[in-house]
């Protein structure tokens, strides 16, 4: 199935809310990690799938890509993306993750934030991938947590609110849960860190990197909110490059 939870009105101003502030995990853990993973930018053609309000495809551009493209289900947020972009050489698409089918061997990067959880079919969006990368091409993506999205009810916690465990359970049961964030039935795909990894070198990607971002401790003390984030990954991070 399809979602498109990010155009219900009190999905979008908690979320925008959340991004606005960094408040979140994209800006503690997911940025920077992502960030260490991408190549040098200068002249390069990219990718964002899943693109928000295009914060990344104005930071490629100020790091000198030649042009970014930024696809997003939600009508919201393309027409925010548009509104802070003033520039001609980076273009937003309103599509589902899905539905799009970029121009094969035209990308020297794909990227994707947080949003391939949200897709029932994985595997048909790699080989799309794969297929609009040049010989060389990379792609760094990130996903909510395995750990996370297997049994998504949250932290165990006591009579006074101390986290106890995390609970794991189906983890090999991949299909779809429904979860509360900002509102009730936001659907996301549970898949296992080996289906994410094995789907990539099925297509064709050599793997580069996989990673489990993590708080350093120094920042975890001083955001108490970050302090299960020690416990358990919320995060997995890959990075693949198509042989050149």
């Amino acid at each position: 199935m399809k979602q498109n939870i990010y155009d219900n009105e009190t999905f979008f101003q908690g979320y925008k809310a959340l991004r606005q502030n960094d408040t979140g995990l994209n800006g503690a853990l997911e940025i920077p990690a992502m960030q260490a993973q991408l190549p040098q930018l200068s002249d390069l053609h990219v990718l964002d799938i899943g693109c928000g309000f295009g914060d990344f495809a104005r930071l490629a551009r100020s790091r000198g890509a030649a042009t970014v493209t930024g696809v997003d289900v939600s009508a919201r947020m393309i027409k925010e993306a548009r509104a802070l972009t003033d520039d001609p050489w980076i273009s937003y698409h309103q599509a589902a993750i899905e539905d799009f089918v970029p121009v094969e061997d035209s990308f020297n990067l794909v990227v994707s934030s947080m949003a391939l959880h949200y897709v029932a079919d994985y595997v048909q969006v790699i080989d799309r991938i794969y297929r609009a990368l040049k010989p060389g091409g990379r792609l760094v993506f990130s996903v909510e947590h395995p750990i996370c999205t297997a049994a998504p009810i949250g932290w165990i916690t006591d009579e006074s609110g101390n986290l106890g465990h995390w609970p794991i359970d189906r983890y090999g049961d991949e299909s779809i849960r429904s979860t509360r964030w900002f509102v009730d039935g936001v659907f996301k795909y549970h898949r296992t860190v080996a289906t994410y990894v094995n789907t990539l070198l099925q297509a064709g990607f050599q793997l580069l990197h996989l990673g489990e971002p993590a708080p350093e401790p120094e920042l975890a003390a001083s955001r108490p909110e970050l302090q299960g984030h020690l416990r358990r990954p919320p995060i997995l991070l890959l990075a693949a490059d198509k042989p050149g």
